[in-house]
Protein backbone atom coordinates (compact mmCIF):
# COMPACT_ATOMS: atom_id res chain seq x y z
CA UNK A 1 0.00 0.00 0.00
CA UNK A 2 1.22 3.50 -0.87
CA UNK A 3 1.42 5.99 2.00
CA UNK A 4 1.08 9.76 1.66
CA UNK A 5 1.90 12.24 4.41
CA UNK A 6 -0.28 15.36 4.56
CA UNK A 7 1.45 18.13 6.50
CA UNK A 8 -0.93 20.45 8.39
CA UNK A 9 0.54 23.96 8.69
CA UNK A 10 -0.42 24.61 12.34
CA UNK A 11 -0.01 22.70 15.62
CA UNK A 12 -3.47 21.56 16.73
CA UNK A 13 -5.48 19.10 18.78
CA UNK A 14 -6.47 15.68 17.51
CA UNK A 15 -10.07 16.87 17.17
CA UNK A 16 -9.13 19.85 15.00
CA UNK A 17 -6.78 17.67 12.98
CA UNK A 18 -9.77 15.43 12.22
CA UNK A 19 -11.50 18.41 10.59
CA UNK A 20 -8.54 18.64 8.24
CA UNK A 21 -8.33 14.91 7.53
CA UNK A 22 -12.02 14.93 6.55
CA UNK A 23 -10.83 16.30 3.19
CA UNK A 24 -10.02 12.73 2.18
CA UNK A 25 -13.74 11.92 2.17
CA UNK A 26 -14.33 14.42 -0.64
CA UNK A 27 -12.38 12.52 -3.30
CA UNK A 28 -12.50 9.00 -4.72
CA UNK A 29 -9.19 7.28 -4.05
CA UNK A 30 -8.10 3.73 -4.73
CA UNK A 31 -7.98 1.08 -1.99
CA UNK A 32 -4.18 0.83 -2.14
CA UNK A 33 -3.30 4.30 -0.88
CA UNK A 34 -3.39 5.74 2.64
CA UNK A 35 -3.19 9.36 3.80
CA UNK A 36 -1.76 10.25 7.22
CA UNK A 37 -2.03 13.76 8.65
CA UNK A 38 0.78 15.37 10.68
CA UNK A 39 0.88 18.85 12.20
CA UNK A 40 3.97 21.02 12.14
CA UNK A 41 5.61 21.62 15.51
CA UNK A 42 5.80 25.40 15.11
CA UNK A 43 4.10 27.92 12.86
CA UNK A 44 3.19 31.59 12.54
CA UNK A 45 -0.21 32.67 13.83
CA UNK A 46 -1.22 33.22 10.22
CA UNK A 47 0.35 33.80 6.82
CA UNK A 48 0.37 37.60 6.59
CA UNK A 49 3.94 38.92 6.57
CA UNK A 50 7.23 37.93 5.01
CA UNK A 51 8.46 36.84 8.44
CA UNK A 52 5.37 34.64 8.82
CA UNK A 53 6.22 32.88 5.58
CA UNK A 54 9.79 32.18 6.67
CA UNK A 55 8.56 30.54 9.88
CA UNK A 56 5.98 28.58 7.90
CA UNK A 57 8.59 27.29 5.46
CA UNK A 58 10.85 26.06 8.26
CA UNK A 59 7.99 24.36 10.09
CA UNK A 60 6.77 22.57 6.97
CA UNK A 61 10.30 21.59 5.94
CA UNK A 62 11.06 20.09 9.34
CA UNK A 63 7.77 18.19 9.49
CA UNK A 64 8.49 16.42 6.21
CA UNK A 65 12.24 15.86 6.27
CA UNK A 66 12.01 12.28 7.59
CA UNK A 67 8.97 11.29 5.51
CA UNK A 68 10.92 9.35 2.90
CA UNK A 69 12.92 7.46 5.53
CA UNK A 70 9.66 6.71 7.37
CA UNK A 71 8.35 4.92 4.31
CA UNK A 72 6.08 7.60 2.85
CA UNK A 73 5.74 7.57 -0.92
CA UNK A 74 4.59 11.19 -1.33
CA UNK A 75 3.84 14.38 0.61
CA UNK A 76 0.89 16.77 0.27
CA UNK A 77 1.03 20.24 1.80
CA UNK A 78 -2.22 21.31 3.49
CA UNK A 79 -2.04 25.01 2.63
CA UNK A 80 -2.73 26.84 -0.63
CA UNK A 81 0.36 28.95 0.04
CA UNK A 82 2.36 25.82 -0.91
CA UNK A 83 4.74 26.64 1.94
CA UNK A 84 7.59 24.15 2.16
CA UNK A 85 7.04 22.58 -1.27
CA UNK A 86 10.23 23.84 -2.92
CA UNK A 87 12.35 23.20 0.19
CA UNK A 88 11.07 19.64 0.60
CA UNK A 89 11.50 18.89 -3.08
CA UNK A 90 15.16 19.85 -2.73
CA UNK A 91 15.57 17.39 0.16
CA UNK A 92 13.41 14.44 -0.95
CA UNK A 93 13.01 12.35 -4.07
CA UNK A 94 9.37 11.40 -3.40
CA UNK A 95 6.65 13.65 -4.93
CA UNK A 96 5.78 16.77 -2.92
CA UNK A 97 2.49 18.38 -3.98
CA UNK A 98 1.16 21.84 -3.10
CA UNK A 99 -2.58 22.49 -3.52
CA UNK A 100 -2.19 26.11 -4.62
CA UNK A 101 -0.21 25.48 -7.78
CA UNK A 102 -2.17 22.30 -8.44
CA UNK A 103 -5.52 24.10 -8.23
CA UNK A 104 -4.45 26.93 -10.54
CA UNK A 105 -3.06 24.60 -13.19
CA UNK A 106 -6.20 22.46 -13.03
CA UNK A 107 -8.31 25.61 -13.47
CA UNK A 108 -6.34 26.29 -16.67
CA UNK A 109 -7.30 22.82 -17.90
CA UNK A 110 -11.01 23.36 -17.19
CA UNK A 111 -11.37 26.90 -18.56
CA UNK A 112 -9.40 29.92 -19.69
CA UNK A 113 -10.51 32.33 -16.93
CA UNK A 114 -10.69 31.59 -13.22
CA UNK A 115 -11.37 33.42 -9.97
CA UNK A 116 -10.17 32.73 -6.45
CA UNK A 117 -12.76 33.00 -3.68
CA UNK A 118 -11.20 33.35 -0.26
CA UNK A 119 -11.87 34.30 3.33
CA UNK A 120 -9.31 36.99 4.02
CA UNK A 121 -7.87 39.89 2.05
CA UNK A 122 -4.54 39.40 3.85
CA UNK A 123 -4.05 36.18 1.87
CA UNK A 124 -4.04 37.94 -1.50
CA UNK A 125 -0.24 38.07 -1.65
CA UNK A 126 -0.06 34.27 -1.43
CA UNK A 127 -2.10 33.84 -4.61
CA UNK A 128 -0.34 36.64 -6.43
CA UNK A 129 3.05 35.02 -5.76
CA UNK A 130 1.98 31.68 -7.20
CA UNK A 131 0.32 33.33 -10.19
CA UNK A 132 3.55 35.23 -10.87
CA UNK A 133 5.70 32.11 -10.45
CA UNK A 134 3.52 30.22 -12.92
CA UNK A 135 3.22 33.15 -15.33
CA UNK A 136 -0.58 32.81 -15.51
CA UNK A 137 -1.68 36.05 -13.87
CA UNK A 138 -3.61 36.91 -17.03
CA UNK A 139 -5.94 33.94 -16.46
CA UNK A 140 -6.96 34.95 -12.93
CA UNK A 141 -9.75 37.45 -13.54
CA UNK A 142 -10.40 38.19 -9.86
CA UNK A 143 -9.54 37.43 -6.26
CA UNK A 144 -12.57 38.15 -4.10
CA UNK A 145 -12.64 37.79 -0.31
CA UNK A 146 -15.14 38.01 2.51
CA UNK A 147 -12.34 39.75 4.43
CA UNK A 148 -13.10 37.73 7.54
CA UNK A 149 -10.20 36.42 9.62
CA UNK A 150 -10.20 32.62 9.22
CA UNK A 151 -10.26 30.05 12.01
CA UNK A 152 -7.30 27.80 11.28
CA UNK A 153 -8.29 25.38 14.04
CA UNK A 154 -12.03 24.68 13.88
CA UNK A 155 -12.36 25.90 10.26
CA UNK A 156 -16.00 26.68 9.38
CA UNK A 157 -17.60 24.39 11.94
CA UNK A 158 -20.62 26.06 13.55
CA UNK A 159 -20.51 28.96 11.08
CA UNK A 160 -21.85 27.20 7.99
CA UNK A 161 -25.20 29.05 7.93
CA UNK A 162 -23.40 32.39 7.78
CA UNK A 163 -20.35 31.61 5.66
CA UNK A 164 -21.62 29.25 2.97
CA UNK A 165 -24.26 31.65 1.50
CA UNK A 166 -21.78 34.54 1.74
CA UNK A 167 -19.23 32.55 -0.26
CA UNK A 168 -21.88 31.65 -2.82
CA UNK A 169 -22.73 35.33 -3.27
CA UNK A 170 -19.03 36.14 -3.66
CA UNK A 171 -18.56 33.40 -6.25
CA UNK A 172 -21.59 34.59 -8.22
CA UNK A 173 -19.97 38.04 -8.41
CA UNK A 174 -16.91 36.36 -9.95
CA UNK A 175 -19.11 34.65 -12.52
CA UNK A 176 -21.42 37.54 -13.36
CA UNK A 177 -19.07 40.52 -13.07
CA UNK A 178 -15.65 39.02 -13.83
CA UNK A 179 -16.80 36.31 -16.27
CA UNK A 180 -14.95 33.59 -14.39
CA UNK A 181 -15.23 30.13 -15.91
CA UNK A 182 -13.78 28.25 -12.91
CA UNK A 183 -13.79 29.01 -9.18
CA UNK A 184 -10.92 28.04 -6.87
CA UNK A 185 -11.40 27.90 -3.11
CA UNK A 186 -8.58 30.01 -1.71
CA UNK A 187 -7.73 27.84 1.29
CA UNK A 188 -7.86 24.24 2.44
CA UNK A 189 -9.54 25.68 5.56
CA UNK A 190 -12.55 26.32 3.30
CA UNK A 191 -12.99 22.72 2.19
CA UNK A 192 -16.20 22.26 4.18
CA UNK A 193 -17.96 24.72 1.85
CA UNK A 194 -17.09 22.90 -1.35
CA UNK A 195 -20.09 20.57 -1.66
CA UNK A 196 -22.49 23.45 -0.94
CA UNK A 197 -20.91 25.68 -3.59
CA UNK A 198 -20.40 22.98 -6.21
CA UNK A 199 -24.10 22.08 -6.01
CA UNK A 200 -25.27 25.67 -6.47
CA UNK A 201 -22.82 27.25 -8.91
CA UNK A 202 -23.01 26.75 -12.69
CA UNK A 203 -19.23 26.38 -13.21
CA UNK A 204 -16.56 24.04 -11.77
CA UNK A 205 -15.45 24.69 -8.18
CA UNK A 206 -11.98 23.40 -7.31
CA UNK A 207 -11.35 22.08 -3.81
CA UNK A 208 -7.53 22.33 -3.60
CA UNK A 209 -6.75 19.83 -0.82
CA UNK A 210 -8.63 16.79 -2.20
CA UNK A 211 -7.38 17.62 -5.70
CA UNK A 212 -3.80 17.44 -4.43
CA UNK A 213 -4.47 13.97 -2.98
CA UNK A 214 -5.68 12.73 -6.36
CA UNK A 215 -2.64 14.23 -8.06
CA UNK A 216 -0.40 12.44 -5.54
CA UNK A 217 -2.13 9.17 -6.35
CA UNK A 218 -1.72 9.83 -10.08
CA UNK A 219 1.99 10.67 -9.84
CA UNK A 220 2.62 7.50 -7.85
CA UNK A 221 0.62 5.51 -10.37
CA UNK A 222 2.68 6.71 -13.32
CA UNK A 223 6.00 6.78 -11.47
CA UNK A 224 6.71 10.51 -11.76
CA UNK A 225 8.24 12.97 -9.32
CA UNK A 226 9.76 16.43 -9.46
CA UNK A 227 12.84 17.17 -11.54
CA UNK A 228 16.16 17.30 -9.74
CA UNK A 229 17.30 19.78 -12.37
CA UNK A 230 14.57 22.14 -11.15
CA UNK A 231 15.04 21.37 -7.43
CA UNK A 232 18.74 20.62 -6.81
CA UNK A 233 19.81 19.11 -3.52
CA UNK A 234 21.97 21.07 -1.10
CA UNK A 235 25.66 20.11 -1.16
CA UNK A 236 25.69 20.59 2.63
CA UNK A 237 22.29 19.64 4.08
CA UNK A 238 21.47 20.89 7.60
CA UNK A 239 18.75 18.46 8.66
CA UNK A 240 19.80 17.98 12.26
CA UNK A 241 20.22 21.72 12.70
CA UNK A 242 16.66 22.24 11.41
CA UNK A 243 15.28 19.60 13.79
CA UNK A 244 17.15 21.24 16.68
CA UNK A 245 15.74 24.63 15.75
CA UNK A 246 12.21 23.20 15.87
CA UNK A 247 12.93 21.49 19.22
CA UNK A 248 13.45 24.98 20.61
CA UNK A 249 10.70 26.67 18.60
CA UNK A 250 8.02 24.14 19.60
CA UNK A 251 8.30 25.30 23.23
CA UNK A 252 6.70 28.60 22.22
CA UNK A 253 3.60 26.80 20.89
CA UNK A 254 2.48 25.65 24.32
Amino acid sequence: MKKVLVIIPFPMSEGNRALRSAQVDAVDLGPDIRFDFRSVRAAPRNYVSGADLVVAEIGMLEAGLRAEAEGYDAICIDTVSDSGVAALRSELSIPVIGPGRTAMLMAMMLGSRFSIVTMWEHWRHLYEKTLTDLGIGHACVSIRSLDIAPDNQSLMSGKEAELFPALEKLARSCIELDRAEVIILGSTTMHQSHAYLAERLPIPVINPGPLSYKIAETLLGVGLSHSRAAYPSSPAPKREMIHSMLDAASKFEH
